[in-house]
């Protein structure tokens, strides 16, 4: 199983999630979000995490000459996009996860339109928030979706359930932010190792 810690703001966290066997660690470049970090000091993290961990950016309708040029700056590997982009701007990536936030199944059917996205992020509607509302995600939904592209879930994962949710979901990845902080940009280091341990084991069965 696949795991992304997300809404990394510090080089404690991301050295400490790395360490316990994230796959990939997320980056927020949305100025809006509580998890916002400049690309200077993403930068001085990224350079500092040991080989083989997947650096994500995470945009919300960025223009894409920026998004490019954040990627010069802080060497990230893929780019996820929260916003409302279209499949022309996601096409214009390498690596690109596209996320959604889904009300109900009959959202689904724009997942056709992103067929180049790398992987697709399933989130749970807000319309305050794109994205760490802590709300739990449709899993049934989910299942659904895996027919249509890569599932990476997302939405409300905690380490008291995200076993429950490898198990049903069988997604390729799971994304959590909320889920293992202390507070707002900063993790709680017990909670990622926990939520990091039973997302493996739970995804090895």
């Amino acid at each position: 199983m696949r795991i992304k810690i997300c809404g990394i703001t510090n080089t404690e966290d991301a050295l400490y999630a790395a360490g316990c066997g994230a796959d990939a660690l997320g980056f927020i470049f949305y100025p809006e979000s509580p998890r916002h970090i400049t690309p200077d000091k993403a930068a001085s993290i990224i350079s500092q995490l040991p080989p083989f961990i997947t650096t994500v950016g995470v945009f919300v309708n960025e223009a894409p000459d920026r998004i490019m040029e954040i990627i010069q700056i802080t060497g990230i590997k893929a780019v996820q996009l929260h916003g409302n982009e279209s499949p022309e701007i996601c096409a214009k990536f390498a690596s690109v996860i596209k996320s959604f936030r889904i009300k109900d199944i009959t959202d689904l059917k724009q997942l056709a339109e992103y067929s180049g996205a790398a992987a697709c992020l399933l989130d749970t509607y807000s319309e305050a928030e794109y994205g760490g509302t802590g709300r739990i995600f449709n899993w049934d939904i989910a299942v659904e979706a895996k027919k249509m592209c890569r599932i990476i879930l997302a939405g409300g994962l905690t380490p008291d359930n995200v076993a429950e949710a490898v198990r049903y979901v069988r997604p390729y990845a799971v994304d959590v932010s909320s889920g293992v902080e202390a507070e707002k940009g900063k993790k709680d280091l017990k909670k990622v190792k926990k939520f990091i341990e039973r997302a493996k084991t739970t995804g090895e069965k």
